[in-house]
């Protein structure tokens, strides 16, 4: 689909549907004939609501209504005016717009055969003032690039699984290394490396599956030398079929979306050159396939994990944190200023903030309020949640220094929290528990539908634009 941005007036265009922003309800539409002397067909006006409530996930909802009402119609085209907002700069409407507008029209068809074309949406202008059009376009183009970067994560979380697997998110992290003019840099290690290193805990993981495990260390640096690093590590985990603690047939459906944490690292790195944050960025994934063997992990088995630590595997199926364990080992040796993982690590987060909100756990303040307000700013939902000490002896074993599931059915979210705390030391660090929004089995709002979200992609990419 093309999608625009055009200097002048709404009612000089010449498109379908004309879609303007008023009063009313929020996302609600009133649709009319076009004004006499139009060539347009229909006008659309989309509510707002109270002005006291709208922000800018209030116009990406409202922009999302006005996309889906549009297509309703059976148009071919249609002009957008931006918003009019005093509370808010031109250059943010036009990108909360046009995310909203690039979300809303992604689609994965690579294995779908398509059927006869039909008459379909195909153009979309968004109309400015003239005088603003050079601020909306910075905000126009930004969406651009953060959107490309969601859309290549969603792209990797529907791959089938028979496509995507360890080596195939080694292809994808080379290619960014080879497109970054330089900017970028990636180191792969197999899994005879990551035996050196004495990461016995993730290489335990992947030993079930056909193909090798496959640790991958992306490292952005900015053109002006900083003072300052950071570490993203993302789960890659890229089948769960629980290994030999399988799981049910239909848990096992969307398992190919385990790896949504380090989709999210990939599209982040895909667009990071353009977004140039002023600081080094490590990306780490530390890829697997968790599937059942007569060489897979087995409950009661112990591993060593590359601090040194023993965790004695109870549960083949809690491998996330497993795999996670050294990842975090791996990235506290590059001494960074602070780490941020993500994962899709427990279905107990998704029981306490549903699928469309993910938690955050953190052992810097500081960095916590930082990613929170980021996740604000990004219109992704984010929620801070405790790492209570006294839930600590819940994860030690009888027989190793922690087990990998608690004593207690209860507040797994937290205890898995806690688990990976073990493997960080004394570095500032922030847990993003992606299990709900990575993949969503409805759509998530006006604009996000079905499959991979690309979740924290946009969250991270507005946090490191804050850092200096």
């Amino acid at each position: 689909m093309d999608i625009h941005i055009v200097a002048g007036k709404l009612e000089e265009q010449v498109d379908d549907v004309l879609v303007r922003f008023g009063e009313g309800k929020a996302s609600e539409v009133l649709i009319e004939p076009a004004p006499v002397g139009s060539e347009a067909r229909f006008l659309l006006t989309i509510g707002l609501g109270e002005e006291a409530k709208v922000d800018l996930e209030v116009i990406r909802e409202a922009t999302g209504v006005a996309l889906a009402s549009a297509r309703g119609l059976k148009i071919s085209s249609m002009s957008m005016a931006l918003p009019s907002l005093d509370e808010f700069p031109v250059d943010e409407l036009a990108q909360a717009v046009h995310e909203a507008l690039l979300l809303a029209t992604y689609s994965y068809n690579e294995f779908k055969k398509m059927s006869e074309a039909k008459l379909k949406l195909s153009s979309i202008n968004l109309i400015v003032d003239r005088k603003q059009l050079a601020t909306a376009t910075k905000g126009f183009n930004r969406a651009g690039v953060l959107i490309s970067g969601v859309s290549l994560a969603r792209d990797l979380v529907n791959q089938p699984p028979n496509n995507l697997h360890p080596e195939a998110l080694v292809d994808v992290a080379r290619k960014i290394a080879k497109n970054s003019h330089d900017q970028i840099s990636v180191k792969i290690l197999d899994e005879a490396a990551c035996a050196k290193l004495g990461m016995g805990s993730y290489l335990a993981v992947g030993a079930g599956s056909e193909f090798p495990s496959k640790f991958i260390h992306l490292t952005y640096t900015p053109k002006n030398k900083s003072k300052q690093s950071f570490a993203i590590v993302g789960k890659g985990i890229t089948f769960d079929s629980g290994g030999l603690s399988l799981k049910p047939a239909d848990a096992m459906m969307t398992m190919k979306c385990d790896m949504g944490g380090a989709a999210a690292v990939l599209g982040l790195f895909s667009v990071m050159t353009d977004l140039a944050p002023k600081v080094t960025v490590h990306g780490i994934i530390a890829a697997a396939e968790n599937m059942p063997s007569g060489k897979a992990m087995r409950p009661g088995d112990i591993v060593t994990a590359m601090n040194g630590k023993t965790i004695e595997i109870l549960n083949t199926d809690a491998e996330g944190r497993l795999t996670l364990a050294d990842a975090l080992c791996y990235a506290v040796t590059l001494e960074p200023t602070a780490v941020v993982d993500l994962a899709t690590l427990t279905g107990a987060c998704v029981v306490a903030l549903g699928e469309e909100i993910a938690g955050l756990m953190s052992t810097d303040e500081d960095l916590a309020v930082d990613l929170l307000a980021a996740a604000d700013r990004a219109g992704e939902k984010l929620w801070e949640m405790p790492l209570p000490p006294r839930y600590r002896s819940l994860i030690e074993s009888d027989v190793a220094d922690l087990r990998n599931i608690a004593t207690s059915r209860y507040g797994g979210s937290l205890t898995a929290g806690l688990f990976l705390q073990e493997f960080v030391g004394t570095t500032p660090w922030a847990h993003l528990d992606i299990a709900g929004p990575a993949f969503a089995e409805r759509p998530m709002s006006s604009y996000l539908g079905k499959g991979g979200t690309g979740y924290a992609v946009r969250t991270l990419a507005e946090w490191l634009s804050q850092l200096r």
